[in-house]
């Protein structure tokens, strides 16, 4: 069931926007040359053998969510089957991207939902179903972890942002950053193009100067790129606002010293951003709250999610 109660059980039938109201974010030639790539790894040699055995005529296949969670994934599920050629997508209404569902069921086996009816070229089906549920699992992963600090920031009226990282997964960063918004939290940066952040590696290979480092960024970057620095200490911070830093993370900081050094560096420079990061997790973040912290980014939320569980099965 999904967590909003007064849902009708049966309601009109979404639209494209309003099923993935994030998707239009996605520029199809990345996201197709991703997904392509994708099937490319899967049938490396070209010859898919099973699609052989099976031939090309018209079949379905049903997609069942079987754990609960988030759901999220639907443009990268539909432009896998859309690669594969010939398939077509049939969404129940249900199936929308950012509702939480639970499958709960104490006795017996566990209860499953019905999201979608996919028709094809059984082959088709086939070769696309293994790439199809690892992108909207792992999707709905991070979304369902996303969720959970932001209900936990919700709960303790807490205004600030939860983001991930950039520790993202190779080849597979825009599903997880994707999930990220589906699930409510903060993307950070997407790439190295989209923010400069300067880390204690730059700050040492230019001399452990803070000063120095920002200023050369600052030259190339301009106006239009915000610059963060990472800082280890309120005076690191105070000297890399005082340069021109845009954003300062306190890196490691215990959530006492925490909360005691973003009040101090706030009431000299209220407009800086304050991102607090390192060891932080769902289970330790409500330590780190505090009105004078305006973002709390988690490496696990790209890195140590679980993946929601779904099949694809040919209807017989």
């Amino acid at each position: 069931m999904a967590d909003d109660d007064s849902r009708p059980a049966k309601r009109p039938r979404p639209s494209s926007e309003e099923r993935a109201p994030h998707a239009s974010l996605l520029p199809p030639p990345q996201l197709n040359a991703m997904v392509s790539a994708w099937l490319q790894d899967d049938i490396p040699s070209h010859f898919d053998v099973g699609g052989y055995v099976v031939g090309s005529s018209i079949q379905k296949a049903e997609l069942w969510m079987k754990s609960s969670g988030v759901f999220a994934g639907v443009p990268f599920f539909e432009a896998v089957f859309n690669a594969c050629g010939g398939c077509t997508i049939d969404w129940e209404p249900v199936a929308i991207e950012g509702d939480r569902f639970y499958m709960i069921n104490p006795v017996g086996p566990c209860r499953k939902m019905k999201l979608a009816t996919v028709t094809g070229p059984v082959a088709h089906l086939l070769r696309g179903e293994r790439t199809a549920l690892n992108s909207i699992s792992r999707c709905s992963g991070v979304a369902s972890l996303s969720r959970r600090c932001a209900d936990i920031a919700k709960t303790h009226g807490w205004k600030g942002e939860v983001a991930g990282t950039r520790k993202t997964t190779p080849g597979f960063r825009l599903v997880e950053k994707y999930g990220l918004l589906v699930g409510g939290a903060s993307t950070h940066r997407l790439d190295l193009s989209q923010m400069v952040m300067l880390k204690d590696n730059h700050v040492w290979s230019c001399g452990g100067s803070i000063e120095a480092a920002v200023k050369k960024a600052r030259g190339v970057s301009g106006f239009s790129q915000k610059i963060e620095v990472e800082c280890q200490s309120l005076e690191e911070a105070l000297t890399a606002a005082g340069a021109g830093a845009d954003v300062v993370m306190l890196d490691n900081f215990a959530p006492d010293d925490l909360k005691r050094d973003a009040k101090l560096f706030k009431e000299k420079y209220p407009h800086v951003t304050v991102e607090a990061s390192g060891g932080i997790t769902i289970e330790t973040m409500a330590e780190y709250f505090s009105e004078h912290v305006d973002v709390i980014s988690q490496g696990k939320l790209t890195q140590g999610y679980d993946c929601v569980d779904y099949s694809l099965k040919i209807v017989h």
